[in-house]
């Protein structure tokens, strides 16, 4: 698991499910960049930083991209068209995102939120759904930009 531990990237690996498959050296260099930077990031912020590795296309960043999504390690943030590390634990249930969104700075944190996966649940239910995925982005103003 890649995870930040104030500012270092710190990457662990487990023996069991997606965390036990061989990580790809542009899936590698995509999560270290993500987990380097404090905010979320476009594919074009990631290709930029990456350039001086090697990776010269957009779509190298975007395979990459797209195969840690569907590994459920790193989230798109649909409003920002950008990208960020999953927190989720290994056990929680990945199927539902939250995210709070910083109109003015751009903040972003992933909120771990059962309760609002059992209400989308019971929604999906009552119009015969079983849901898969949601993301739900709340977006307003943090503390220090609402006080500021």
């Amino acid at each position: 698991m890649l995870y930040r531990n104030g500012n270092a990237v710190v990457l662990e690996f487990n023996t069991k499910g997606i965390e036990n498959r061989r990580v790809g050296r542009n899936r590698q260099l995509v999560l270290e960049t993500l987990g380097r930077s404090p905010a979320p990031m476009s594919a074009y912020q990631i290709l930029d930083e990456l350039k001086c590795e090697g990776l010269q296309a957009p779509l190298q960043v975007y395979r990459a991209l797209d195969q840690l999504i569907r590994e459920r390690r790193v989230h798109k943030i649909e409003s920002l068209s950008a990208f960020t590390l999953c927190t989720h634990d290994d056990d929680s249930d990945h199927r539902v995102v939250v995210f709070t969104i910083c109109e003015k700075c751009r903040q972003t944190s992933e909120v771990h939120a059962p309760k609002v996966t059992e209400i989308l649940d019971a929604i999906a239910g009552g119009q015969q759904l079983r849901m898969s995925s949601a993301t739900v982005e709340l977006t307003g103003l943090c503390e220090t930009c609402d006080n500021g």
